[in-house]
């Protein structure tokens, strides 16, 4: 038997991984057990790729094996023939100098034909690898064999929610259950900050009809319509992704699209405070179906599809973990079904909530605290505008947004607005929210004040020299548009255990505001970097610690916890 090493690419780049294999080209006639075989006391194939400074394998992958009846057996056994491919990843440090490496291995089979096995042999394996200084073009080569390959996708990936792990979802506990992790993510994702003005969205948009809307079947079918919309925008996104392959949904970070929501939720919030009733020119209220002068079915649909932009921004690694997934996956079928359900998952408290706001309106003695009600949820719809529209223009800025509108939104809402001021206990319900309104304004203003984590802007150079040094590093890949980034900045880093913890390292921000741009695509595909925020920690000889990497907002106990020892 000989082997052969096949690369899919014809250089490497520093920091840049590559799917490699090791082909056994098996004898006519003769084959080798398979790497789990079938009884005790056959040898099973093994791959051992020894450790080699600045290379890490990962994500070995053995093939599918063939069952064959030997006469010396009572049973079919599990054994590969031909030429059978043994897959694995090798990544580089980004700080790996530019060379030709030789790495080195071993190979343990066991070769039988049809009437007996012979003894266990191990051969040696010299896999040559050409690196090349990082963000350097290569070629791909040796497609048609990888295509079996698997592992490639999210190979360094902590056990997070990754693509990784999604995949590991399907292929370790099976489709229905993996479906099913899948929605209780859509479910979760409702805690994302983005997520809260939708509730105000749903309340006026149902809410509002209280009077004409008197059946809650009827209700009920109005907001499955509007539940449908949000579904629809993701299942569409689910697709586009698993025909482009890509990260579709970076345009949903944009700056123009971040502006509009803005607007439209500002729009919104100045409706919720009586300044007009917002509801679409009569012309389009009959393109939508709508009768009775609410709005119909159609309109649902569009306001769930709105609803749906609207969260998609700072739902962050997730989405973009699915969105990688299936862009591996490359099956459009899979890739809305994935997404479908996903939806579905994010959707559902709107269901209820849509379908039981109009009751809000039946409640006892409703109309003083319904209006009082309308404009604290217009408050909580101004800070979101103001904070999509700083996410926009001053993303720098964006959580001062907050201190004034929930200083200002209490001082209105506990002190000025006048309904109510009859009832005694009403008003002191207000006041209370009022106060906690201030307190909590007053408390971010403290801590937006605290000491935090210094970084320094990512430079290739800055990694070298702290190889060259023996100094450990800090990657945080953040956004400006990042939601979790910006709570990791105030809320993890400015934790003072996380600040010591960190003082050995050097600490580095790579920024990837610009996402889709060349450079920010070298920088993600040379540290395998799904989205934002991601944190990487590398040893002092420039390679990845991988099982403490970190992906999503984590708070400063569960960062302590991950962090290397």
């Amino acid at each position: 038997m000989a082997t052969e090493i096949r690369l899919s690419q014809n250089v490497v780049p520093a920091g840049d991984s590559v799917a490699a294999a090791v082909v056994m080209n098996i004898d006519e006639g003769w084959h080798v057990n398979a790497h789990q075989p079938t009884l005790d006391y056959l040898i099973g194939t093994e791959l051992t790729i020894d450790e080699q400074a600045g290379f890490r394998v990962s994500g070995i992958q053995y093939p599918e094996s063939e069952e064959f009846s030997f006469a010396f057996a009572g049973e079919p056994l599990d054994v590969y023939q031909g030429g059978a491919p043994i897959f694995f990843t090798l990544a580089t440090a980004p700080a790996l100098a530019p060379g030709s490496y030789t790495l080195t291995g071993s190979l343990r089979v066991q070769a039988c034909d049809d009437k007996s096995c012979l003894a266990p042999s191990t051969l040696d394996i010299s896999i040559p690898v050409e690196v090349v200084a990082a963000k350097t073009a290569f070629k791909t080569i040796n497609q048609g064999l990888f295509t079996e390959y698997s592992g490639r996708e999210g190979w360094d990936s902590p056990a997070s929610l990754t693509d990784n792990s999604i995949a590991s979802m399907f292929s370790e506990r099976g489709t229905i259950l993996a479906f099913l992790g899948i929605f209780l993510i859509g479910l979760a994702l409702n805690l994302t900050p983005c997520v809260y003005p939708m509730l105000s969205v749903t309340v006026s948009l149902f809410g509002g009809q209280a009077e004409k809307e008197t059946r809650t079947r009827k209700t009920f079918m109005m907001a499955s319509i509007y539940v449908l919309g949000i579904v629809s925008m993701y299942s569409v996104l689910g697709v586009a992704a698993a025909y482009t392959g890509s990260l579709f949904g970076n345009w949903l970070q944009s700056s123009a699209v971040l502006a509009g929501v803005g607007i439209i939720l500002l729009a919104m919030a100045l409706s919720m405070f009586g300044l007009y009733e917002l509801q679409p020119p009569q012309w389009l209220m009959q393109k939508l179906g709508s009768a009775g002068g609410s709005v119909g079915p159609a309109g649902h649909f569009l306001s769930g599809v709105m609803v749906g932009i609207f969260a998609a921004p700072c739902i962050g690694p997730p989405v973009i973990a699915l969105l990688t997934f299936v862009g591996a996956q490359g099956d459009p079928l899979f890739g809305f079904f994935t997404f479908f359900v996903m939806a579905l998952g994010l959707g559902l408290p709107y269901l209820i909530l849509g379908t039981f706001s109009s009751l809000l309106s039946k409640l006892p003695r409703s109309g003083q605290w319904m209006v009082w009600v309308k404009k604290v949820f217009g408050v909580v719809l101004v800070g979101a505008a103001l904070f999509f529209l700083a996410l926009a223009w001053f993303p720098k800025y964006v959580l001062y947004t907050l201190p004034p509108t929930l200083i200002l939104g209490g001082i209105y809402l506990g002190f000025i607005e006048s309904s109510g001021r009859n009832r005694k206990i009403f008003s002191r319900v207000k006041r209370v929210v009022g106060v906690a309104g201030m307190i909590g304004g007053l408390l971010i203003i403290v801590n937006l004040t605290k000491s935090t984590v210094q970084w320094e802007s990512y430079h290739p150079d800055k990694l070298e020299a702290a190889v060259s040094k023996g100094t450990p590093v800090v990657l945080d890949f953040t956004a400006d548009w990042c939601v979790p980034c910006l709570e990791l900045d105030r809320i993890t880093f400015t934790n003072p255990d996380v600040i010591a913890a960190l003082q050995p390292y050097r600490t580095i921000k790579v920024d990837l505001t610009d996402y889709g741009s060349p450079e920010a695509e070298a920088l993600r595909k040379q540290f395998d970097v799904a989205g934002v925020p991601t944190i990487i920690f590398l040893d002092d000889e420039g390679n990845e610690i991988e099982e403490a990497r970190i992906t999503g907002f984590v708070d400063a106990e569960e960062f302590l916890k991950r962090m290397p020892e």
